[in-house]
């Protein structure tokens, strides 16, 4: 296993978004590079860049029409190897976005498909056998050439399905291949062979989108954990250092599959939205919120993934409203006392760490929709266009946020009671004791049913630490004894221990050494 990502603190970038070096209002590779000294001082040590091969940009980058070659908006493949080597030079690591679900209409391998005839790319898609059939629960594009059937997408009508193959095929539906048949087999060559191209030339691995959802009718998710056995071989052999994260909400079928961590998901059943982002956030000071439901989820993957703590718990990322839509000021430091003490890598998307917000009523930018708010161009400054680029404002490839009072970069680092300072602070509790990183042991301690405050043990070898936390505005309490050895990290006023039990003052937050 990759031994790096023991203590890897992730940065997630949205290229787009994130540094314009050339002043054609869209983020490029080598604002990236420009920027890797401020991600590797606020103490990130790994990136996750999102999308940046070719596409028509459907669903910013999510449709790939070419995944051996960088979009030219953001640079060449060469920039591409620059900022790997400039990343491990800085001894980070970088991972890129996979995305081996579905391709763009516009790749040509889905124009191949399209044919009558029948050649190499035919299997390449899920396609019915006649274009009065659709895949049965799946949308499908129909009547787009002269080959009869219809292709099943995956989400946008722009996005077919690639054909991984049926977990059990349906005897009468001829089209519904098996995983073993050769259509299938060519696909998952085919993405074997892209990820050997990107390792091959530096990379440090991939997340990957959706990666329960390839295999289709997949019984309890099956096919897919086999498939991805079948890559996890593939990468022990040639590349046996390379990460791989999941984007799949299931800890237990991804790690399964051979991946190292799994991300918790905005849907679904975690109650990972019970925390930062319903009517009733828990970590509002409004005190009203309720993290049982989520602590219950949480032990439940936690125990199916035999203690390996290995689940990810992002601030954010590009398909969500940001932290600050919802929660704001010292909430938002509460937050991340959380998100920096828990199990797994901890992932920050780009500008959560100075509280950017969700820029409200923005007409949909490149199938962003309601997600386009929380894609605005990083706040590096006072400068024009908060430092982002030198276009005009009307060609920046997502408005601004206009609001006066913006948190920005330099402002906040200059500022040692900001947002940012307290991250950077957190991060580095973090990684002065082993207790506290991705694999150290967690016991929860307090997490009643609509009742505050937090309470857990995170645990290794002869380490173990009481996290207590508060984000309430009024004090609370519970029955815990234990002897307060030292306070390595402390937000508010400290927490009190007295005659068993542990009192948190309002909006309060506390990292112990107990015996």
């Amino acid at each position: 296993m990759s031994k790096w990502l023991d203590n890897a603190i992730f940065y997630e970038i949205y290229p787009q978004s994130f540094n314009d070096t050339n002043g054609d209002g869209i983020g490029d590779i080598k604002g990236i590079i420009e920027k890797l000294d401020y991600i590797r001082e606020l103490g990130c040590n790994a990136i996750w860049l999102n999308p940046c091969f070719a596409s028509p940009f459907g669903d910013a980058g999510y449709d790939v029409s070419d995944y051996y070659s960088v979009a030219p908006r953001y640079g060449t493949n060469e920039d591409l190897k620059l900022l790997f080597e400039e990343t491990h030079r800085r001894n980070m690591h970088i991972i890129l976005d996979l995305v081996p679900g579905h391709t763009s209409t516009e790749h040509k391998w889905f124009k191949e498909s399209m044919r009558a005839e029948k050649n190499k790319y035919t299997d390449r898609y899920v396609w019915t056998d006649s274009i009065w059939e659709e895949p049965q629960g799946m949308s499908c594009l129909r009547g787009i050439s002269d080959r009869d059937g219809s292709c099943a997408v995956n989400f946008f009508s722009h996005q077919p399905a690639l054909n991984y193959g049926f977990y059990k095929p349906e005897p009468d539906k001829k089209w519904q291949q098996s995983m073993d048949d050769e259509g299938p087999r060519a696909t998952l060559c085919e993405m074997k062979n892209i990820m050997r191209f990107w390792l091959g030339m530096g990379c440090d691995g991939f997340r990957v989108d959706m990666a329960g959802s390839l295999v289709k009718h997949d019984e309890d998710g099956k096919g897919t954990i086999k498939l991805w056995q079948n890559v996890r071989e593939f990468l022990d052999r040639e590349f046996p250092d390379a990460a791989m994260v999941s984007e799949w909400g299931e800890p237990d079928k991804a790690l399964q599959g051979g991946f190292h961590m799994d991300f918790l998901l905005h849907f679904g059943p975690s109650h990972y939205n019970d925390l930062f982002r319903c009517a009733e956030p828990y970590f509002s000071s409004r005190g009203k919120g309720d993290i049982s439901e989520f602590v219950k989820k949480y032990k439940e993957n936690y125990e199916k993934s035999q203690g390996k703590g290995l689940i990810c718990i992002p601030s954010g990322n590009h398909d969500m409203d940001r932290l600050a839509r919802h929660i704001h000021d010292d909430e938002l430091k509460i937050a991340f006392a959380f998100l920096l003490s828990m199990p797994g890598a901890p992932f920050i998307y780009y500008g959560d760490e100075i509280g950017m917000n969700y820029v409200e009523n923005l007409v949909s930018v490149e199938g962003g929709y309601g997600r386009t708010g929380s894609r605005s161009p990083m706040q590096w400054d006072s400068s024009t266009n908060a430092g982002f680029s030198s276009a005009s404002s009307e060609k920046l490839y997502i408005p601004l946020d206009k609001r006066p009072n913006r948190p920005t970069v330099s402002a906040q680092a200059d500022d040692k009671s900001s947002l940012y300072n307290e991250i950077k602070h957190l991060i580095a509790v973090r990684q002065s004791h082993n207790a506290l990183k991705s694999k150290g042991k967690i016991e929860f301690i307090y997490a009643e049913k609509d009742s505050y405050p937090f309470a857990y043990i995170r645990s290794m070898e002869n380490e173990k630490i009481l996290v207590v936390i508060n984000p309430s505005g009024k004090a609370a309490s519970f029955e815990f004894s234990c002897t307060l050895r030292e306070c390595i990290y402390s937000f508010g006023t400290e927490i009190s221990a007295d005659n068993g039990k542990i009192t948190a003052a309002p909006q309060s937050a506390g990292f112990y050494k107990i015996r």
